[in-house]
C-alpha cells in the first residue's frame, strides 16, 4: 500500500497543474479541425469521402519533425528574452490560430471549400508546431532520472489534452446548436468566434507555466555545432553557416540512431508508425457514424463529450499509474489488444442501430482503452529523447504516430463508401489493423530494456536495470 501511495502522491505536484494547462492548449485545435470543421462540412451537404479526404490536412502532424530542430534552435526576437523560448513560440502559433478563426467566420464552405481546406490547414500547422514546443516544455518540467514523475506527467498531459479537446468539443458543439436553434444562418462560422476566446483564455493559462532556464541545451548545442564546424574544416560565415545547419537538422537524428542503434530504433519507428490505426480510422469516421445512426448534436456531446471525458480522465490517470507499477511494454500490450476489441463494440451499435444504451457503453469502453493507450506511449517517448533536442526528438517520435494514423486513415470514407455503408464491416476490419503492430511489438520486446536507460522498468514481471550500472 505504501508503494501504491507513493506514486499517487506523484499527482499532487505543483509541476503536474501545469502539464494540465499546457495538455489543455495541445488538444484544444484538434475540436477547430476535428469535430467542428467535420461537422460543419457534414451540415453544408460534403459527401462522406470529401470529409474523409478534407482530413488529410492531419497530415502535417506526421512532418512537424521536418522543422522541429528550428523549435529547438531559433528564438523569437524580443519575445523570447521576455517570457521564454518556448513560451514565445506557443503565444506566436496560437495569435495565427486566433487569425484562422476570424478568416473561417468568414467563409461558406459550399461556396468556398478550397479556402476552408487551406484555412484548416494553416491551423493544422500552426497546432502542429505548437505541439512541437508544448511536448518539449513538459518534458523539460523534470530531471532526466524523474522517470516516475515523467509516467505521471505523461498521464496528466494527456488528461490536459483529453480535457482541452472533449470539453473543447462539448462547448463547440451546444455553442452550434444554440446557435443553429436561434435560426443564425451561418451557426458555424457565428460558432468559430466564440472560440476563438477560448484560445485567448488559453494563451493567459500559458503564462502560469514556468520555463526552465535554456543555458545548459544551448551549450550542449554548440558544442555539437563545435564539433562538426571542426569536422567540415571551414571557417567565416560558410563555415558557421553550415555547423549550425548540421547541429540543427542531423544533430537530433544522429544522437537517437546512434543511442539506440540502427536496427531497433527502425523497429521502434515503425511500432509507433502502425500502433494507433485502427483507432484512426474509427476516430476519422466517428461522427458521421453517429449522425447517420441518428444521433443529435446534443447526443454526441453528453456521450462522447461529457461521459467520454470523464472516462478519459479517470483511466487516464490510472493508466498512468499501471504503466509505473506493470511496466511499459506489458502496458502497451494489453493496451493494444483492448483498443481493437472495443472496436467490436462500434460494430454491436451499427448493427443494433439507435441505441443510447449500446452508445454509452462503446463510448465508455473506447474512451477507457485509448487513454490507457495514449498515455502509456506518450510516457514510453518522452524517456527516450535526449535534453539536448528534445522538441527534434520527441517530434519525430510522436510524427511517425501521427503519420499512420492521419495519412493511411485519410481513407475511411472511401472504405465506408466501398462498402455501400456497411457500418459493421467497418469496424470488424479496424479492429484487425492493430495486429501488425503488436508483431512489430514482439519482434523488439526483449531489446526496449536498454533503450530506456537510466529508468527502471519492469519486462514481463522482471525488473531492469540500467546495463552499465
Amino acid at each position: 500500500m505504501q508503494g501504491l501511495a507513493a506514486s499517487l502522491a506523484v499527482y499532487l505536484e505543483r509541476r503536474m497543474a501545469r502539464i494540465f494547462l499546457l495538455g489543455i492548449v495541445s488538444g484544444f485545435p484538434w475540436v477547430l479541425i476535428g469535430s467542428s470543421l467535420t461537422l460543419w462540412l457534414k451540415e453544408d451537404g460534403l459527401s462522406r469521402s470529401t470529409i474523409g479526404w478534407a482530413g488529410l490536412i492531419f497530415g502535417v502532424y506526421a512532418f512537424n519533425f521536418l522543422w522541429a530542430p528550428l523549435i529547438d534552435r531559433v528564438r523569437l526576437p524580443w519575445l523570447t528574452d521576455r517570457i521564454g523560448h518556448r513560451r514565445a513560440w506557443i503565444v506566436v502559433l496560437q495569435a495565427v490560430i486566433l487569425v484562422c478563426l476570424v478568416l473561417w467566420s468568414a467563409l461558406d464552405p459550399s461556396v468556398a471549400l478550397g479556402a476552408v481546406i487551406a484555412v484548416g490547414l494553416v491551423v493544422a500547422v500552426a497546432s502542429a508546431t505548437q505541439d512541437i514546443t508544448i511536448d518539449a516544455l513538459r518534458i523539460e518540467q523534470f530531471g532526466r532520472a524523474e522517470g516516475e514523475a515523467m509516467a505521471a506527467g505523461a498521464a496528466v498531459a494527456v488528461v490536459g489534452w483529453w480535457t482541452g479537446f472533449k470539453l473543447g468539443g462539448i462547448v463547440a458543439l451546444h455553442v452550434a446548436e444554440a446557435f443553429q436553434n436561434a435560426g443564425v444562418e451561418g451557426y458555424w462560422q457565428a460558432t468559430f468566434l466564440v472560440l476563438g476566446i477560448v484560445v485567448v483564455l488559453c494563451n493567459v493559462g500559458l503564462m502560469f507555466v514556468r520555463e526552465r532556464p535554456a543555458a545548459e541545451r544551448i551549450a550542449a548545442q554548440a558544442e555539437d555545432e563545435e564539433r562538426i564546424a571542426a569536422r567540415l574544416a571551414l571557417s567565416g560565415p560558410l563555415g558557421r553557416a553550415a555547423a549550425w545547419a548540421g547541429a540543427t537538422v542531423l544533430g537530433p537524428l544522429a544522437r537517437f540512431f546512434r543511442a539506440n542503434g540502427f536496427a531497433i530504433a527502425a523497429a521502434i519507428l515503425g511500432f509507433v508508425f502502425l500502433f494507433k490505426i485502427g483507432e484512426a480510422f474509427l476516430g476519422r469516421m466517428s461522427l458521421v457514424f453517429y449522425t447517420e445512426v441518428g444521433f443529435s448534436k446534443t447526443d454526441i456531446a453528453l456521450y462522447s463529450g461529457g461521459l467520454g471525458w470523464i472516462v478519459t480522465v479517470a483511466f487516464t490517470l490510472l493508466g498512468g499509474l499501471a504503466a509505473i507499477r506493470i511496466g511499459l511494454i506489458k502496458a502497451m500490450f494489453l493496451a493494444g489488444i483492448a483498443m481493437a476489441l472495443t472496436n467490436l463494440m462500434f460494430a454491436a451499435l451499427a448493427w443494433a442501430g439507435r441505441s443510447e444504451a449500446v452508445f454509452a457503453a462503446a463510448v465508455v469502453m473506447d474512451d477507457l482503452t485509448s487513454a490507457f493507450a495514449t498515455v502509456t506511449f506518450v510516457a514510453f517517448i518522452s524517456m527516450l529523447v535526449d535534453r539536448t533536442y528534445t522538441a527534434t526528438q520527441y517530434a519525430l517520435l510522436a510524427s511517425i504516430g501521427t503519420a499512420g494514423r492521419t495519412l493511411l486513415a485519410a481513407s475511411s470514407g472511401e472504405l465506408v463508401d466501398w462498402l455501400e455503408g456497411d457500418w459493421g464491416t467497418f469496424f470488424v476490419i479496424t479492429t484487425l489493423m492493430v495486429l501488425p503492430s503488436l508483431v512489430c511489438l514482439w519482434a523488439i520486446r526483449t531489446k526496449l530494456g536498454a533503450m530506456l536507460a537510466g529508468a527502471r522498468v519492469r519486462l514481463f514481471g522482471k525488473e531492469v536495470e540500467d546495463a552499465e550500472r
